[in-house]
């Protein structure tokens, strides 16, 4: 593989980072520093090896089939009564979610201009959606992707030197990298689950396959996909570095009285802003409010190119085909349904931490359902062929990825129920994450044998 090819696959793969590295993941990655320091980090290292494993399945899957991940799916379900149905709740759930994520997208981009400029807001929305569009008219997916692929190193550049700048204690880095552990304190398995539900993205799935030039050969895949997700991963755990150096070296009384003062729902921006002024200097506040900046907006361009290339591949046909061209009606009207719901919320001023928590629930209901089609399709003989079905050892740690989304989904479901209730399960982690866990594991272990007991008997049959 040439230099150029392995250059031009690292920026294209990039467009899968610059997708799950937006506003939630520098919220979620700064809280679970700024509260437990690195003894999270474990969940970002397992995250990422998630992202790539599924990733990796879904590219291969389009080269070995020459179909994309909503193709397949498509097919798996053609001239069955329930394929209306099914393929109905996948593009309302991958539309829907990214219309959420585009406003925790749009508005975390504003985010991080706040913390530079002293403008109002709706200067900044009114300045995204402009920008998002000029990109869009671009009308060519792979140019996309290689833009969004140079956004994303610079954003890494951002984050990391920010958090070198601190002075990471690399002792326990490591350890957190490698021991996983749920400390004590409210909320801490959630945040473990909302580590996992802000990198693995069910729309990144559909987003890589679609856009994936089929020509491409396996090693020059897996080369640029390996590389590009582990470069979003270290990003993510640089951003947990920021988080952590707010309260490292500090004893366990003074960041308790911390924590238990700190809202950081709604000021830990302006807390990051100061604490970086104090301990770097201003320009550490521009350095990471541009990373935020860089963060939002990568993210607010693939979350609705996603939805259009999800849309494109569920419904496009023989009859339609032309339609759903990138330069075309259909796609188009994808990509600005999804953008202007983020615009409007960005001009309704939602504050930019809740709406990205909402839209990380919703990627959690969503999650489970895609990887269990995904590990389906793999595993068909009709669609991949015999000589290239997924080995046991990728099928189990599938299963294994499935298992960690299921509960992912499953607990955001309880808290919205406990919520509707009037019941704080925060304050209650064991009492929901150990039925969750125990019923999680039973489904992902009933998928696996229904996976091989089929796959056998089409093998069979075509013998």
């Amino acid at each position: 593989m040439t230099l150029k090819k392995r250059i031009l696959s690292i920026l294209f793969w990039s467009v899968v980072s610059a997708a799950f590295i937006g506003p939630g993941t520098v919220t979620t990655a700064t809280k679970a520093g700024v509260y437990y320091n690195f003894q999270l980090l474990w969940a970002l290292v397992f995250s990422t090896f998630a992202t790539l494993l599924l990733q990796e399945a879904s590219a291969r899957l389009t080269i070995r089939s020459q179909m994309n991940l909503g193709e397949a799916i498509s097919k798996k379900f053609e001239n069955k009564s329930s394929r209306t149905l099914i393929l109905f709740i996948i593009i309302i759930a991958i539309v829907l979610g990214c219309a959420a994520y585009e406003a925790g997208n749009i508005l975390g981009a504003v985010a991080g201009l706040v913390l530079i400029f002293d403008i109002p807001y709706y200067f900044f929305v009114a300045g995204i959606g402009l920008l998002a569009t000029l990109v869009f008219a671009l009308n060519s997916v792979h140019t996309i992707a290689k833009i969004m692929g140079v956004i994303v190193f610079l954003m890494g550049i951002s984050f990391f030197y920010t958090s070198l700048s601190l002075s990471p204690d690399w002792g326990e880095v490591l350890k957190g990298s490698v021991v996983p552990v749920i400390p004590e304190g409210t909320g801490s398995t959630l945040l473990v689950l909302g580590l996992v539900g802000t990198t693995v993205i069910p729309y990144d799935l559909f987003l890589g396959s679609g856009a994936l030039d089929k020509k491409q050969t396996i090693n020059e895949m897996r080369f640029g996909l390996a590389f590009a997700i582990i470069l979003g991963g270290v990003i993510s755990m640089s951003i947990m570095g920021v988080g952590n150096a707010v309260t490292a070296g500090v004893d366990d009384v003074s960041k308790a009285n911390f924590i238990a003062n700190l809202d950081f729902d709604n000021n830990g921006y302006e807390m990051l802003k100061y604490f970086l002024k104090n301990n770097i200097g201003t320009y550490a506040v521009y350095v990471f409010g541009f990373g935020m900046f860089a963060a939002g907006f990568s993210s607010a361009v693939t979350s609705p190119l996603a939805s259009a290339i999800t849309a494109r591949s569920l419904f496009s046909n023989k009859n339609n085909e032309e339609k759903w061209r990138p330069e075309k009606l259909y796609f188009k009207l994808v990509i600005a349904g999804v953008v202007i719901t983020g615009l409007v919320f960005g001009f309704m001023n939602v504050k930019p931490i809740p709406a990205i928590i909402i839209a990380q629930a919703f990627n959690g209901l969503i999650l489970p359902l895609i990887a269990v089609f995904l590990i389906f399709v793999v595993n068909d003989p009709e669609i991949i062929g015999e000589n290239y079905l997924n080995g046991w050892v990728s099928n189990v740690m599938m299963s294994i990825v499935l298992w960690v989304t299921m509960i992912l989904g499953f607990t955001n479901i309880s808290k919205s129920i406990a919520k509707v209730a009037g019941y704080n399960l925060e304050a209650n982690d064991l009492m929901l994450i150990v039925p969750v866990i125990i019923i999680s594991f039973i489904l992902s272990a009933v998928v696996l044998y229904a996976i091989y007991k089929r796959r056998i008997k089409l093998v069979t049959q075509r013998l």
